[in-house]
């Protein structure tokens, strides 16, 4: 007998996709002030290089124009390639579109000195990257015809583009200095290429199979993949690249290797071998490249020369939340000339099977013919190492996903049967406790290691508090283990260490407020602070300003900003930020909207510790850009879902429910907050709770759901942290599906979405599913699909109009609700 869920999936299959918009021509575009603070430039962002002597000061974009993200592109393997310039279409991640710089400056940290950077004509640069001794950096410009090399001068600020080096971005890896900060690895589009694979009617069906064997592959696998051998010539011909070695000086291009589909590639500290990863058919076509049987080995820049590591087979049939078996997380020994290390998994990659150790890490050197050593054995999955610049000692890092749970610990990779020793062990959503990440640095050839001062390295943390975020700079002892604070950012400020000089006495922070965007500071550590309390720094220290970089959009900062803190009922600490707009008079009531995002959370301890700070500079985008038009914002309230990450979702909806509850009632408890006006919103797994909250509550006015899925058997094999699948779990994803309650649904909800949505768990046909019932149903609801767009929306076209469309949705609904 089918499950209630399984049975309501022939109704989602059977509604049409034949929808009734309005007539609409173009974009709207909300009022002012909201207009000009969206189309004000964003602050400059510094990028400071290897020695800490200079910075990039770089300017972002704040929205490319739709004309932009219309661009058109082919989807194959999980990613989204324009054929007209052989580029990237999306970001990196798959949900966003490739985004480009505006501008370059360099400016000298000691002397303030400024350098501009004079970019080309119509100029997409990428980002910047230093060369290890911060001479020189190189950055990739995209034209409408290829993707350019471009090097820059430090001392200078001159840029040139390098002849003849045509960079083949698409499967990244594509530009990467070597060890002498002399010369770059780059990828380039093979010569003599020419013309793409003809891309007309197809010859015959498309065809997918399974033949025995048994293994899930997890819902946001399936991005975008090959359908058809003309997808496959198409992703052989815009994935293989020839890999060359480009002299900074000189800008020769000296190919290397052969040309193949390299998916990874990696330079070793000595500069002479390179890692790769390169792909090979079959193919796969229900996953994305990166599951693709491919053959790693490691080439000799000098003389050509490939020496086979491993070949690995297909991974299509990974456990969710596993790992594929075999080698894997290949990377270099960061103090050795050229030595690998891997690890592969000993529980077939997979979380649910019960065994005393999971991984085992591997290492093999140079010439690469002896068989492999083994140098440990982690109780949990292998999550990487931190290589110190001398000894055979590295962290080894471990995470266990079932306990959220992170294991440090100091490993001898020369002496592998003694002991390894645990440095940290703590929970991955402990805030108040957190130790901090260790501080790293580049060496000159190229490699990351710890940062080290003799016996001491350092640590950088977040400063989680009950007051909010406090960031702190840590002197670890590494024969001791003990730690003394040398700083920690005071309450008015939200300051982080960015670099430590040598010496450890200054350091480098990035400081900002409320009122001030981040600028960089430079410390002086001072006199020991005996009276110190716990936490607090243990030093005094002394700042002056590096960068003075403007606030570009001081007409906002009168906006009023508190932490709140509360309980839900069932005692879950809990807390949300609450703003006011500019010139609000306490005691006065207003309209609200009230976002959030559902976390999961293993234990409820720290499910309520406080995230965030209310001393960071903010800039207004989306819903909080209707701080302008009187409403209050319930910001980044928290709704934890607790439990064994196994069945957390067996009261998702119970526990959605008491978080908001417990939200609103906190709100108007402040006298702020009109329990009678507020809306709720929410993007992709928060438009959910959207949904989900106003099928379950009567909280809300209205609500906005953007990018969201609505119906969890149309991603059957997981979604969020839920790992079970839809057979193993029916209830579960019955019970969290808002289309299966869209009977409930009688509170108006706005429903957006990108048409060009890749993740797989917010599919586009999502929102007109959910849209459909409702509407069928008698509820009040508007679609709005925002052509080109995907999970996250770029154009500035697009975003004006989710801008105005939320904010007249909410003084429709919200703002001039009429009093109960």
């Amino acid at each position: 007998m089918r499950s209630p869920a399984l049975k309501r999936l022939s109704l989602a299959c059977a509604l049409s996709l034949s929808l009734p918009f309005v007539a609409q021509a173009g974009y709207d575009k909300p009022p002012e002030p909201l207009l000009s603070v969206m189309h004000a430039p964003l602050p400059a962002i510094p990028v400071l290089d290897p020695t800490r002597q200079r910075m990039l000061l770089v300017e972002r974009a704040q929205y490319p124009s739709i004309t932009r993200v219309a661009e058109p592109y082919v989807k194959l393997a999980g990613l989204r390639i324009e054929p007209a310039n052989h580029s990237r279409h999306d970001a990196s991640n798959g949900y966003g579109i490739r985004s480009c710089l505006k501008s370059f400056a360099i400016e000298d940290v000691t002397s303030h000195k400024q350098l501009p950077v004079t970019l080309p004509a119509d100029a997409c640069p990428g980002v910047p990257q230093w060369s290890p001794d911060g001479r020189r950096f190189v950055f990739t410009n995209t034209t409408r015809e290829r993707t350019e090399l471009w090097l820059g001068d430090a001392l200078t600020g001159q840029v040139h583009r390098v002849e003849g080096a045509s960079v083949n971005p698409v499967l990244e890896d594509d530009v990467q200095w070597l060890h002498d900060s002399d010369s770059l690895l780059v990828k380039l589009v093979p010569a003599n290429l020419g013309a793409a694979p003809s891309s007309g009617v197809e010859a015959g069906p498309e065809i997918k199979e399974s033949i025995g064997g048994k293994g899930e592959s997890s819902t946001y696998e399936d991005r975008d993949t090959l359908s058809s051998p003309q997808d496959e010539a198409l992703f052989d011909y815009y994935a293989t690249s020839q890999l060359a070695v480009v002299d900074a000086a000189s800008g020769k291009v000296r190919p290397v290797g052969k040309p193949a589909v390299y998916s990874f590639v990696s330079g070793a500290p000595d500069g002479v071998h390179v890692l790769v990863e390169a792909l090979k058919k079959p193919y796969s076509y229900v996953t994305t490249y990166e599951r693709f049987a491919h053959d790693v080995s490691v080439l000799d820049t000098g003389t050509g020369k490939y020496t086979a590591i491993a070949s690995l087979p297909v991974a299509d049939r990974v456990p969710v939340h596993g790992v594929p078996e075999g080698p894997r997380s290949f990377d270099w020994r960061a103090t050795a000339p050229a030595t690998l290390v891997w690890a592969e998994a000993l529980d077939h990659g997979d979380w649910k099977v019960t065994v005393p150790q999971r991984d085992k890490v591997m290492m093999s050197s140079a010439p690469f013919t002896d068989k492999p050593k083994e140098i440990a054995r982690t109780t949990q999955r292998f999550s990487g190492l931190r290589w110190l610049a001398d000894g055979n000692e590295p962290f080894m890092y471990e995470f266990d996903a079932n306990r959220h749970w992170i294991h440090v610990s100091r490993v001898d990779v020369g002496n592998p049967s003694k002991a390894a020793r645990t440095v940290w062990d703590y929970s991955a959503d402990e805030k108040y406790r957190d130790p901090g990440t260790l501080v790293m640095e580049r060496l000159p050839n190229g490699s990351l290691v710890v940062r080290q001062d003799g016996d001491a390295a350092y640590l950088v943390g977040v400063g989680g508090s009950p007051a909010g975020d406090r960031p702190f700079l840590d002197r670890y002892s590494l024969s001791t283990g003990r730690t003394e604070r040398l700083f920690r950012s005071d309450a008015a400020h939200y300051e982080s260490p960015a670099a430590v000089l040598p010496g450890g006495q200054r350091f480098i922070t990035a400081q900002q407020s409320p009122t001030e965007p981040p600028n960089l500071f430079l410390r002086t550590l001072g006199a020991a602070d005996a009276g110190a309390k716990e936490g607090e720094a243990a030093f005094a220290s002394t700042s002056e300003p590096i960068t003075h970089i403007a606030d570009p959009t001081p007409q906002v900062r009168g906006i009023g900003k508190r932490l709140v803190t509360y309980k839900r009922k069932d005692g879950v600490e809990l807390s949300f930020t609450l703003y006011t707009p500019p010139g609000y008079k306490e005691g006065t009531r207003l309209p609200a909207v009230l976002y959030a995002y559902p976390l999961d959370y293993a234990d409820p301890a720290q499910a309520g510790q406080v995230s965030g700070s209310q001393q960071r500079f903010d800039i207004l985008r989306g819903y909080r850009l209707l701080l302008l038009s009187g409403y209050a914002i319930i910001d980044n309230a928290s709704f934890p879902i607790v439990g064994d990450p196994r069945s957390a979702y067996d009261t998702y909806i119970d526990q959605l429910v008491m978080d908001a509850q417990a939200a609103v009632d906190k709100a108007v408890e402040l006298g702020v907050v009109d329990r009678d006006r507020i809306g709720v919103t929410g993007h992709s797994h928060g438009a959910l709770m959207t949904a989900n909250l106003l099928a379950h509550t009567n909280l809300f006015k209205a609500g906005v759901a953007t990018s969201g899925s609505y119906n969890k058997t149309l991603t059957p094999f997981g979604f969020q942290s839920e790992r079970r699948s839809l057979w193993q779990a029916p209830k579960v994803y019955e019970d969290a599906s808002a289309f299966f309650h869209a009977d409930q649904i009688k509170t108006p909800l706005l429903l957006m979405h990108g048409m060009d949505d890749a993740n797989p768990g917010t599919e586009p046909i999502q929102s007109p599913k959910l849209f459909q019932a409702i509407r069928g149903l008698g509820g009040t609801t508007r679609l709005v699909m925002l052509p080109h767009e995907p999970h996250w929306y770029s154009a500035m076209e697009s975003n004006e109009q989710e801008v105005y469309e939320m904010l007249t949705w909410f003084d429709r609904y919200v703002k001039n609700a009429p009093k109960k």
